[in-house]
This record gives C-alpha cells, structure tokens and sequence, in this order.
C-alpha cells in the first residue's frame, strides 16, 4: 500500500489543500492527513476544530484519515506507516524550503517527499489571507472545500 501523510499546520484547512489531496489521491492509496502541533504559532482554531473541519471535507473519502501529532513529521510518518510525505507549493520561494526539508527527511528515513503545484486559480489563497478575511467578516465560502462550514 502506498500511504502518504500530508502535514500542516491547516488553521484552516482550505480549498488549495483540499486540491493538493485529491490530487494526491491518483498517485497513493491513502493519504494521512497531519495537523502538526506547534506551539509556535498561534491558531484561530482549535485542534479539535481543524480536525472536524477536514473531516467534514472528506466525508465521503475513506481513503483520506486525520489525526494531529506532536513531533517530528518523519516520526508521525513512521507511526503511521507512510512511506511519502505529500507537499504543495504555490510559488518558487517555498521551493528552497521544501526542497531542504525533504532532502533532510530522506536522509533520515528514506521516505520520500513528493511535491504537487498548487493548481494556478488557488494559488493566491493561503490561511494566512483566509484567517484575515475572517477577522474583517468576509464571506470565505470559496475558499473552503466542498462540505465545509465554519
């Protein structure tokens, strides 16, 4: 079996995610869903929120599995299996860090990274740019995947 995680942060999981997992979905037979926890960052949703969420875009897709983890990705790819993490990119100035990211992934675990361009008419959306729209009370309904209310 082919398992890919796909890791992020996703607060919130948006449209242009949504794509880069159906997408995936060609090339693995299941791919995991990851909300890291980073103590980092701060979040407008909550873990259990972000997991409900992107359960409710994928309903319908046993195929697609969600769980957070609070470690190194290649760790939460290891304990669930995975031999791919799955990545997006929605311009080159994310390449150099993805690329020095997979490339320490490899060497650590030999699982591999496998990136997908973020289709051209989302690649303007970020959650960055959604939690804004939400903190000014804009409509982000196309933003979000199908199934999706906030």
């Amino acid at each position: 079996m082919k398992r890919a995680i796909f890791p992020g942060t996703f607060d919130p999981f948006t449209i242009g995610h949504y794509s880069i997992v159906q997408r995936g979905l060609s090339f693995f037979d299941e791919i995991v869903i990851g909300i890291g926890l980073n103590q980092s960052k701060k979040t407008l949703f909550s873990v259990d929120k972000r997991l409900d969420i992107i359960r409710q875009a994928f309903i319908d897709d046993s195929r697609v599995k969600v769980a957070s983890y609070d470690s190194l990705t290649v760790d939460f790819a290891l304990s669930v299996d995975a031999n791919f993490v799955l990545r997006g990119l929605r311009s080159v100035v994310d390449f150099e860090y993805e690329r020095s990211i997979a490339d320490a992934n490899r060497k650590l675990t030999g699982i591999e990274t496998v990136i997908l361009f973020t289709e051209s008419e989302y690649s303007f959306i970020s959650s960055t740019v959604t939690r804004d729209l939400i903190a000014f009370g804009k409509d982000i309904s196309t933003f979000l995947p199908p199934n999706v209310k906030l």
